[in-house]
C-alpha cells in the first residue's frame, strides 16, 4: 500500500486511503479513476509463482463510478480487514507495483 502511495506522490497523482484495514493481514483494493470518470478496481492476488500481483476486479473494461463503488462495497462487506486506495489518474501515468492479470 505504501509503495502505491509513494508512486503516486512522486508522479503528482492524487491518492487517498479510502478505507483502512488490518495492518498485518488486510487485502488491498486499488480504485483507479481516469480523466473521463471511468474506473478500474484492482484487487491484490498471489500469482502461480507466489508473487504478489494484481487482477482487474471489475472486469476487462473500465466501469462507471457507481459500479466501481458497488464492487468496493461488496468487498468490504465480505472482508472487514480490506484496505481501499482511491487514485485519480487523469493523465494515465499510474503503474501498479507488480504483475497484472
Amino acid at each position: 500500500m505504501l509503495a502505491q502511495i509513494r508512486t503516486c506522490d512522486r508522479n503528482h497523482i492524487p491518492a487517498v486511503v479510502a478505507h483502512k484495514g488490518d495492518p498485518d493481514s488486510g487485502a488491498i483494493l486499488v480504485d483507479v479513476e481516469d480523466g473521463d470518470g471511468r474506473h478500474v478496481v484492482w484487487t491484490q492476488i498471489l500469482t502461480v509463482d507466489g508473487e504478489r500481483g494484481w487482477m482487474r476486479g471489475t472486469g476487462p473494461e473500465p466501469v462507471d463510478g457507481p459500479t466501481a463503488n458497488a464492487y468496493v462495497s461488496r468487498a468490504r462487506e465480505r472482508d472487514y480487514d480490506i484496505w481501499v486506495l482511491d487514485i485519480h489518474d487523469r493523465k494515465g501515468q499510474f503503474k501498479l507495483d507488480g504483475p497484472t492479470l
